[in-house]
């Protein structure tokens, strides 16, 4: 028997799924009529989820019990003073169903995200909306820009639409896809607002900005320019370690040709992440890459973004980010695990020790798990329906049932369940949910695409309504680096302390900290170590030890910790980036030893 599915990973590429059931076992392979998919499923959902042990049975207060009775514990311990932490790692729309109980318990829910909110944020300040630009648009381009974003790992499928480009990659890291590219800028970490506005200077300086473009939809480009005219070209231009020569070439590049930009998390993991997404948001703008075919700036979208949302509630709620999980007396944590993914981790894991009713509702044991009162097996993507929507592209899946699960329950089945004990009313059947979501979505060749969905986004102009102009970046504010030091030439290179630049980007055996961990540090060769040697790393909010793996790879001035490193958050900030409630993984500069 086959299935048509879709899976459920915490993933830019949201990969439609044919499972073919036997009675002894289940085989999933790529639903060859999706366009995206390209044929391929990724080796964490063909080799790392089978092999991954499961969590079957309830527990309280480290026993096991049945079910019900874990239910039962559960609905005495929920209240006012409740708050639902949730994570991504198991993606889909009826997850979301939970909000509902939070609400009527008027209880606690977080804002803000550990991932992309500094970005969004800036992309919101100048678009207005932020909207998913299809892969076909890609495909239509001459030249493509990779700035910050390591899609071999992280969006594989994405690789065929760029074949035969002219790549250009901007990362700290070679990364593989670096390899390929035609022109790889090394640029020093959490440089990318500034890379973007010296660019933005020099297209002004070549006269290849899009003037008429900009007249109808972004007619504020000449105050943009005397805006890029403060910043010192040769001193930002030394610190960044991008000479003249490279900003020649990268901008020949660019000059005449259909263009997209593919901007990745890296360059919005500080708290001056909006304002790097608006700035390069801007550049792309003065080029006219917007609402035309073949170009484009695309980011993480807004994944719900034209759907009437049946879960969408207002409740209390504190940040994400730097949740005081102590101040509750009880924390649902649903489908993630904040003692190890969220930044400042000795501080989390002391905070949710102090939880009086912890409850765990997840897949798999971890970190937060092994704290946890009361544990409550849940299905994963195949033993459940679910609607499935991306933020890399605008495909929607149904995702059907493939297996039955004996012990697991779902997020629906968990909160209809929780109503029923707490006699609320108010909750609708899963089919309704399911049926409210697929009337919305549009047909293109098909294939169910979001409400939302634009061919050419942008093409009639920005906001909600398309009525509005773009608008461009005009302020920045930076308390990490002393900018004071780019108002002037130096007469001698700028020297930094000799602290790393920490760089976490995505593993491809991973979808976070779910699956594999290791202990593996990336540093250069030159700082002296050798491969197996152990390294202690330090920050203000902590210290761990990491296995050496060299690689010229890394600039001489990070360390690249990737994010299923166990114990790298001991190392990163909890702050809250300037806009957009997001986390700040990468502001921080480490000693080593």
């Amino acid at each position: 028997m086959s299935i048509k599915t879709a899976c459920g990973f915490d993933c830019y590429d949201a990969c439609k799924i044919v499972a073919s059931v036997s009675e002894d076992d289940v085989k999933l392979e790529a639903d060859e009529s999706h366009s995206y998919s390209n044929s391929a499923l990724c080796r964490v959902l063909n080799q790392d989820m089978p092999k991954a042990s499961r969590i079957t049975k309830p527990m309280v207060d480290g026993k096991e019990v049945s079910m019900s009775e874990a239910l039962d514990e559960v609905a005495k311990v929920l209240g006012s003073n409740s708050l639902l932490w949730r994570g991504s790692g198991n993606f889909g729309m009826m997850q979301q169903v939970t909000d509902l109980l939070f609400a009527k318990l008027n209880a606690y829910t977080t804002k803000g995200t550990l991932c992309d909110g500094a970005g969004d944020a800036g992309v919101l300040e100048g678009r207005g909306v932020n909207r998913p630009l299809p892969p076909q648009q890609i495909a239509k381009a001459d030249v493509v820009v990779v700035w910050g974003r390591n899609i071999t790992v992280t969006n594989s499928h994405l690789m065929p639409y760029i074949d035969g480009k002219k790549l250009i990659v901007i990362d700290p890291i070679k990364t593989p896809i670096a390899k390929m590219a035609d022109l790889h800028i090394a640029i020093k970490p959490r440089m990318d607002y500034y890379l973007a506005i010296m660019l933005a200077r020099f297209v002004f300086m070549d006269g290849c900005e899009d003037s008429d473009w900009c007249e109808e939809f972004a007619s504020e480009y000449e105050e943009f320019y005397e805006y890029t005219r403060e910043h010192r070209i040769k001193a930002i231009l030394e610190y960044m370690d991008v000479d003249l020569a490279l900003m020649g070439q990268i901008i020949e590049h660019l000059r005449g040709s259909k263009v997209v930009f593919l901007v990745g998390n890296g360059v919005q993991k500080y708290s001056t992440g909006s304002y790097t997404l608006h700035a390069i948001d801007s550049l792309g703008a003065i080029l006219g890459l917007f609402g035309k075919e073949g170009c484009g700036v695309d980011f993480i979208s807004n994944s719900k973004l034209g759907f009437d949302n049946p879960f969408a509630v207002k409740t209390k709620q504190v940040h994400k980010v730097n949740t005081p999980f102590s101040k509750f007396d009880t924390v649902l944590v649903q489908g993630g695990n904040p003692a190890e993914s969220m930044p400042n981790s000795n501080k989390v894991r002391d905070e949710l020790s102090k939880v009086s009713n912890l409850i765990y509702f997840g897949l798999y044991e971890n970190e937060t798990s092994k704290l946890s009162r009361i544990i409550i097996p849940a299905k994963n993507f195949l033993e459940k329906d679910d609607i499935r929507v991306s933020y890399g592209h605008h495909y929607i899946h149904k995702m059907n049932k493939v297996l039955e699960c004996e012990y697991g329950i779902s997020e629906y089945e968990f909160s209809k369940e929780l109503f029923d004990r707490l006699g609320f009313d108010g909750i609708r059947s899963e089919d309704e949910y399911i049926s409210h979501l697929l009337d919305q979505v549009k047909y293109e060749n098909d294939e169910m695409v979001s409400p939302s969905y634009a061919e050419i986004p942008y093409q009639n102009g920005f906001g909600e309504d398309e009525d509005d102009e773009f608008e461009f970046i005009d302020d920045f504010d930076d308390d990490f680096i002393d900018t004071k030091r780019f108002r002037k030439i130096r007469k001698k290179k700028l020297q930094d302390d000799e602290k790393l630049w920490l760089i976490t980007p995505k593993a491809s055996n991973s979808i976070n900290t779910q699956f594999n961990q290791h202990n593996q540090a990336m540093i250069h060769p030159s700082l002296g170590y050798s491969d197996g040697d152990m390294i202690e790393l330090s920050s203000e909010y902590g210290s761990a030890k990491f296995e050496v793996k060299l690689s010229e790879d890394v600039r001489v001035d990070c360390v690249v910790l990737k994010a299923n490193t166990k114990d790298v958050n001991v190392l990163t900030p909890d702050i809250i980036s300037e806009y957009g409630d997001g986390a700040c993984y990468q502001e921080v500069r480490l000693e080593y030893r």
